[in-house]
């Protein structure tokens, strides 16, 4: 009997490709005689590295290609980092399945102990975001991170810092930084968790929307991939992720725009938080709703709604150049 063929589209990236390999073993536990192969695609986001994401412009960056690839029928499926999918989707495909979310705070992470210490620095260790000296340098590519930084700590340096995580942490250890900000999902999943100095709690650094989710998308008519997807969504991450989108799109952002928020689950309740920061980190507008998981997107919309009203507004005009 032939084997069912099954082709996984993803980035190249050492984080995406482990991604995508994780949802293969997934699809091999459910039935072994699948065959299944990556289609392993660069995308936008991927080739441009010496601009901040902020200025590239457009939103899908890191999926586009992708997407067109699967509606070529190049691939019957694509794994995603939530973070980066945008709100609206091409015609024909959908996000049925969100697997279950890894920790989706910000890891603060200083230098590597062996070397010479940075300038900044001199022989303290740092043990914390709080315990960074006046002036230090901190390399992110985030808008998000660098408005809520720059909030709690205005004398700090905020530099741009693009990469995989291997080669930020090597420009970290290089000195070239005093701390670097990644994702503590993706920091975790590649084998580094031992390099976090500090998990940020949602009250310094609130996570991006969908951070630490993978999901996964595919053609709406294919009913053999949507069938098997079905057996990988994690029912509660996916109401907390639907929440959060539903907030991102009311207020028409993309994933290089300073907007954050979090949904978690309490006692039956969905709780969100969002915020909305100037990029230089002196306003931040920030809010949260609760109510029935089973109204996450409505929730998420009024969240956004309040934020808008109590001055976001304003401020994503500035980013987005609408102002008058």
């Amino acid at each position: 009997m032939t084997k069912r063929k099954i082709v996984i589209a993803t980035r190249q990236s050492k984080l995406a490709l482990w991604q995508a390999e994780w949802i293969k073993s997934q699809f091999e536990q459910i039935d072994p005689d699948f065959r299944i192969e990556l289609n392993k695609i660069k995308t936008t986001g991927d080739k441009i590295l010496d601009v901040p994401l902020a200025q590239v412009g457009g939103k899908g960056l890191f999926v586009k290609e992708i997407e067109e690839a699967m509606l070529r029928g190049e691939a019957d499926l694509a794994v995603h980092s939530m973070k980066d999918v945008p709100t609206e989707l091409p015609e024909g495909l959908h996000l049925p399945t969100i697997t279950k979310r890894e920790d989706p705070r910000d890891a603060f992470i200083t230098p590597a102990v062996s070397g010479q210490p940075s300038a900044v620095s001199k022989d303290k260790q740092i043990r914390s975001f709080m315990d960074l000296p006046q002036g230090a340098t901190v390399g992110t590519s985030s808008l998000r991170r660098t408005c809520q930084l720059l909030n709690k700590r205005p004398d700090l340096k905020i530099v741009q810092l693009r990469g995989n995580v291997d080669t930020r942490l090597r420009k970290l250890d290089e000195r070239q930084f005093d701390a670097i900000i990644l994702a503590t999902a993706g920091v975790k999943r590649l084998g580094h968790e031992d390099r976090i100095t500090e998990r940020l709690s949602p009250e310094i650094s609130l996570p991006a929307i969908g951070q630490g989710a993978v999901g996964i998308e595919c053609r709406i008519a294919d009913p053999f991939i949507n069938d098997l997807l079905k057996k990988l969504n994690h029912e509660e991450t996916s109401i907390c992720v639907r929440a959060e989108r539903a907030a991102l799109k009311k207020l028409e952002g993309g994933c290089q725009v300073p907007i954050g928020a979090y949904a978690q689950l309490k006692n039956g309740t969905l709780v969100i938080k969002g915020l909305v920061g100037s990029i230089d980190g002196k306003t931040l507008i920030k809010d949260n709703v609760e109510g029935k998981p089973e109204e996450a997107e409505a929730l998420g919309t009024a969240l956004a709604e309040k934020l808008l009203a109590g001055g976001a507004k304003e401020i994503l005009d500035e980013v987005y150049g609408n102002s008058p």
